[in-house]
């Protein structure tokens, strides 16, 4: 401190706060801190006020916010606005806590304010005292923060209707916070048309000082036409407006503009880091759009091991879509390491917070044998609660893990019923229960219900279910031999990939079922269901190749085939072998 300013600090305080003003405004800081000091201590609000806000940027002193806010209690405490604003504001984004639960109590504990500025629970109870004491004073902006108290606060402390009339005071002074605390009580009281323009109004004052969010709720309603014209293309401006003042749901809808062209040049790779930018400030949903983004061949390339990245940022955040992505992604080895554990572990994250699709996953995941021991009794728990509620997918599930004992003792009667009330409404419940119909299990065997009920699978473009109707109308059972329909079943299974519907179109050109034999048309499916597979297909295929049924004979082919059907465990396949041994394995 120089000489000049050494006599100050000897004199009147209002003199040191005078000089200490001057030098602050000259960005000499450290000189101006003693003379603060001088005055702060002599009770001069706006010293204490200047030695707060001192401490909490670290001006002309080490930062310290324990040091901050207990200067800033003390300029409160002596009425001074600006403190009980920002004391409010501290304490609503959880940067200060007290030595008690008593707001009234000065004293604020160093230990408690975190020297890396991560905010911890807000400290409402506080905050609703200065704010409320800032508020009589008619400060549009306290205000506001007790409007804000009132309507966000703990549920003892919440009262919406005085927090309106704070808001719509706070709004009558032309406080920007005021004017959109304002706007979304009026909206949550009322969507009619006339409310709605009123709201647009005070959205649009509170546009004009800056917020993001009222910009962001300005672009909301313009692509809605609530409250003013329908304007999509206005509607992505305010989106982009409210992005770059760093509003995250702002970038998300910027991003995604971008990325689809939505009424604005297409642009992926800066809509991406639109996304991105808003996921690395803490947004799951942005996150999760960034790995669908890198997982689907869209306007950028399939990138798994980013993808999983990015699921995995908001799967821990508890997003359970992306949490059953991420689980997808260790299930198949998409840019991580192949680990049903890992990937049962994700799949019961989504699962827990109540996802169908993952309650699925998880469950036919267990019966590949991953997964805890005790996921088989949460899977039914789920499934059984869903279904008693009326849930036709969870009954169709409950039925299947009744029949197989997953998670519940085995009851295939149980089963049966489950699976009956499903098959309302959901194919592969129709499919099942036909099947128990048609073996007798768990209820009496009905052919001719069963063959009603494949047909009904059949009919919602089921493989398994055409397959199974076109052989009972192959071989009559549960109903008259329908040779012709059978036939186009078969065929649409087998357009599909069905390994076991190509078999039978082998089988049924080979002869012997009152069907045109045509051994090179039989040939072809049992060769396409071979490839595939099929055990019997490669036995026949084998066969063929072998005899040269269809005219073509191949020794060394049809040993190739009978082994592999042999590998499968078919008997017939090792005589063939041997016999084809005998004869020398020639071909021609």
């Amino acid at each position: 401190m120089g000489f000049l300013d050494w006599m100050i600090g000897l004199g009147p305080p209002a003199a040191a706060l005078r000089r200490a003003i001057r030098l602050s405004e000259k960005g000499k800081a450290v000189e101006a801190f003693p003379l603060l000091t001088r005055a702060a201590k002599a009770g001069i609000v706006d010293a204490e006020c200047r030695i707060a806000q001192s401490y909490l940027e670290g001006r002309g002193v080490p930062p310290s916010r324990a040091e901050g806010a207990r200067w800033l209690q003390r300029a409160a405490t002596h009425g001074s606005l600006e403190a009980q604003l920002m004391l409010s504001a501290l304490c609503i984004n959880g940067l200060i806590k007290f030595s008690s639960d008593d707001a009234s109590d000065v004293g604020v504990r160093a230990d408690s304010l975190f020297a890396d500025d991560v905010p911890t629970d807000p400290n409402f109870k506080a905050a609703l005292k200065w704010s409320r004491q800032a508020a009589q004073t008619g400060s549009g902006q306290g205000q506001a923060l007790l409007a804000y108290v009132l309507t966000n606060g703990p549920e003892s402390m919440r009262d919406l209707e005085e927090a309106h009339q704070w808001y719509e005071r706070s709004a009558a002074a032309d406080c920007p916070e005021g004017c959109l605390g304002y706007a979304m009580s009026l909206a949550r009281q009322s969507t009619d048309e006339e409310n709605l323009v009123r709201v647009v109004g005070l959205l649009r004052r509170a546009a004009e000082a800056g917020i993001p969010t009222a910009i962001y709720l300005l672009g909301v309603l313009a692509e809605q036409g609530a409250g003013m014209t329908r304007d999509p293309v206005i509607a992505v401006q305010f989106f982009r407006h409210a992005a770059e003042r760093g509003h995250r749901s702002a970038q998300v809808r910027w991003g995604l503009a971008l990325i689809e062209g939505q009424h604005v040049e297409k642009d992926p790779e800066t809509g991406e880091s639109w996304l991105r930018r808003a996921a690395l400030a803490g947004d799951p949903e942005a996150a999760a759009l960034v790995g669908d983004i890198y997982t689907r061949n869209g306007p950028l390339p399939p990138n798994y091991p980013e993808a999983a990245i990015w699921y995995r940022r908001a799967a821990e955040a508890g997003h359970q879509l992306a949490a059953r992505a991420l689980g997808t992604l260790y299930l198949t080895g998409g840019g991580v390491v192949k680990d049903k554990d890992e990937a049962a572990r994700w799949l019961r994250v989504s699962a827990d917070t109540g996802n169908r699709g993952a309650q699925v996953d998880l469950a036919n995941l267990l019966l590949l044998g991953a997964g805890a021991t005790d996921d088989h009794v949460r899977i039914a728990q789920w499934f059984g609660e869903a279904a008693k509620s009326g849930d036709l997918v969870a009954a169709f599930n409950l039925g299947v893990c009744l029949a197989r004992g997953v998670g519940l003792e085995r009851d295939e009667e149980q089963a049966a019923q489950w699976l009956r009330r499903a098959a309302d409404g959901v194919a592969d419940a129709q499919y099942y229960y036909a099947r128990m119909l048609a073996e007798g299990r768990g209820v009496e065997c009905n052919l001719s219900e069963a063959r009603a009920w494949f047909a009904r699978a059949a009919e919602a473009g089921m493989p398994d279910a055409e397959v199974a109707l076109a052989e009972m109308m192959t071989n009559g059972r549960g109903g008259s031999r329908e040779l012709a329909t059978a036939l186009e079943l078969f065929g649409k299974a087998a357009d599909k990939g069905h390994s076991g519907a190509m078999f039978a179109l082998g089988a049924l050109h080979g002869g012997g079922h009152d069907f045109p034999m045509d051994r090179a048309a039989a040939q072809r499916w049992f060769r396409a269901a071979a490839e595939l597979g099929h055990g019997q297909a490669q036995l026949m295929l084998g066969r063929y190749l072998a005899s040269g049924a269809a005219g073509e004979r191949n020794g060394v082919e049809a040993r190739d085939w009978l082994e592999r059907a042999a590998e499968q465990g078919i008997a017939e396949a090792e005589s063939d072998l041997a016999e084809l041994g005998a004869n020398g394995g020639a071909s021609s």
